[in-house]
């Protein structure tokens, strides 16, 4: 018998962060522009959902699939077809380095007591604003104990 892992596995990839395809269905995206020329431009998105134990991100407006789904009238869900984004490996999508604005591997370094993402130009890679932690607010209690 194999023992079950335990604990929490992390991704370097965060929800809500902008990512880039480097490979895939989604960096063979093809784009015409004005004077008729045909340029190959890999899709940017937001990352929607993560799933860290089977290394799988959800990249908005990226894989688009279609689900025939029956209808339930009971619990009032319409038939039809239904157009939502597939899971994508992680190893596909690559961060944007915040400076240089081009696909970036990332690092973890502590600054000033805090683990942080770091691109490899040595830009800080910040939290997502939607999804950042809150900071503590002060009480009174706090503000009495320091003066």
């Amino acid at each position: 018998m194999s023992k079950a892992k335990r604990g929490t596995i992390r991704s370097r990839i965060k929800r809500g962060d902008e990512v880039v395809f480097i490979t895939g269905k989604e960096y063979n995206r093809y784009e015409r522009s004005s004077d008729g020329k045909v340029n190959r431009v890999p899709y940017r998105g937001k990352v929607i959902a993560v799933d860290p134990i089977n290394l799988k991100v959800k990249v908005e407006g990226a894989m688009i699939v279609k689900k025939h789904q029956k209808a339930n009238p009971q619990l009032n869900i319409e038939g039809g077809i239904i157009k939502k984004e597939a899971w994508v490996d992680s190893s596909n999508v690559a961060l944007i380095d915040p400076e240089t604005d081009k696909p970036t591997r990332i690092k973890y370094e502590i600054r000033d007591g805090r683990k942080v993402r770091v691109a490899k130009s040595g830009a800080l890679i910040p939290e997502p604003q939607k999804f950042a932690k809150k900071e503590v607010k002060e009480t009174k209690e706090t503000k009495s104990e320091e003066s």
